[in-house]
């Protein structure tokens, strides 16, 4: 018995093998033999299939009934052998192993053998190699598509079934995935993305046109993980290493974005500290504004009403002239006073916000200055880790081997 498999493509998401087979039968009927001579050189003959018993060969894979029609024919020699050719589209089942997608192996199995009988009354035996399977394959491949077939192997089997060994045949197809596609429509769009989050850096934080660069990104790479959603099948042994490359880059994304967040909550910190302290420096100098009015009132009301009363036993007109120049002088003493009075209260001003300023503890760009030495640090730290993450997460799509 030979077979030649002609594989056409692979469903990720449903774990399915599409495949066109070419299965071609030869066995011995004990009850057919003529001599050729006997009928004008007759050697071979065409019968219709339902005429002869064939095997009841199977593909335990199969999942899906076969929609080509069957070869009614069955061709026979004159020496007892029997040819039966069998063309068939076959969905099988074929578990996925995606830890290196895209550059991913796989490989499918097909086995055949008979539904019913064991091993002692109907046994299968391969008379092609692996070689000379592959190479009739490779002839006959009518269309790979995204899979680059590698080679085919074959080996027999006794399977046990119901207390009794069956004969099998196993046909394993390796196949090999086309990945350019993915590196330019997946892979390096995220690269990119990632990028320009480092490019990000240089946007100034004092607004928010940063912050809304970095959330448009952040919904980027959401959308692509999206996408991947809808090719990888959701049963799998181990997570993808892509799906490790996505999640990691949205992870740090987000804590860059975080770190905005920060930095531009501590540079409004200091913003609001200083529109309170200009605030209370001009409630205060309106305040000194207002007493030195009330001080100059006063000069009046007293250069008004001052009198002096004295006792003495001098004529009235020497204690009069007295009172003249003790009046003056008074009044002199008491305006040079005053003229005093507004450089002690802007004196008064400038050591309140002093005071203030001391019982902050801090200058005034003291929190701008944190976030700048936070923004500084945190750079250095993320492009590390992220160089660390990149080497680490190629080198294992290149050296891991398909689990």
């Amino acid at each position: 018995m030979g077979h030649v498999i002609m594989t056409e493509r692979k469903k990720e998401i449903d774990q399915t093998f599409v495949s066109f087979v070419w299965i071609y039968m030869i066995w011995e009927d004990p009850h057919i033999y003529w001599k050729p001579h006997h009928f004008d050189g007759l050697d071979k003959m065409t019968v219709p299939t339902d005429l002869l018993w064939k095997p009841d060969l199977m593909i335990e894979e199969m999942i899906e009934k076969d929609k080509d029609i069957p070869n009614p024919f069955i061709t026979i020699h004159s020496n007892g052998f029997v040819e039966h050719v069998r063309n068939l589209m076959v969905v099988s089942s074929c578990k996925m192993q995606v830890y290196k997608f895209p550059f991913d192996s796989q490989r499918c199995t097909l086995s055949l053998k008979s539904i019913i009988y064991p091993e002692e009354e109907l046994k299968f035996q391969f008379f092609e190699n692996d070689t000379r399977a592959t190479e009739w394959t490779r002839e006959m491949m009518r269309n790979e598509s995204e899979w680059l077939y590698m080679g085919m192997k074959v080996e027999h089997q006794f399977a046990p079934r119901f207390h009794q060994n069956q004969s099998v045949v196993i046909y394993t197809i390796t196949m090999k995935r086309r990945s350019l596609l993915y590196v330019v429509n997946f892979l390096v769009p995220v690269l990119l993305l990632f990028g320009l989050d480092f490019a990000s850096f240089v946007i100034s934080d004092s607004g928010g046109e940063k912050l809304g660069f970095e959330v448009t990104l952040l919904l980027a790479v959401t959308v692509m993980q999206l996408i991947l959603n809808d090719i990888l099948p959701c049963s799998s042994d181990s997570i993808p290493l892509i799906a490790v490359y996505c999640i990691g880059i949205f992870g740090l994304m987000m804590v860059s974005l975080l770190e905005t967040i920060l930095v531009m909550y501590l540079i409004e910190k200091d913003s609001a500290s200083k529109e309170k302290k200009a605030d209370k420096n001009r409630s205060l100098s309106e305040d000194s504004g207002d007493k030195q009015g009330n001080y100059d009132g006063d000069v009046k009301k007293w250069t008004r009403c001052a009198c002096v009363c004295n006792v003495s036993d001098e004529p009235p007109s020497e204690l009069l002239s007295v009172a003249k120049e003790d009046k003056r002088s008074q009044l002199m003493e008491e305006s040079n006073s005053l003229e005093k009075h507004p450089d002690e209260l802007s004196e008064a001003v400038k050591g309140l916000s002093l005071l203030l300023s001391r019982k902050e503890g801090r200058k005034p760009d003291y929190w701008t200055g944190v976030a700048k030495e936070l923004h500084r640090i945190f750079f250095f730290v993320y492009v590390t880790v992220s160089a660390l993450f990149l080497v680490v997460i190629f080198s294992l799509w290149i050296t891991a081997e398909d689990e």
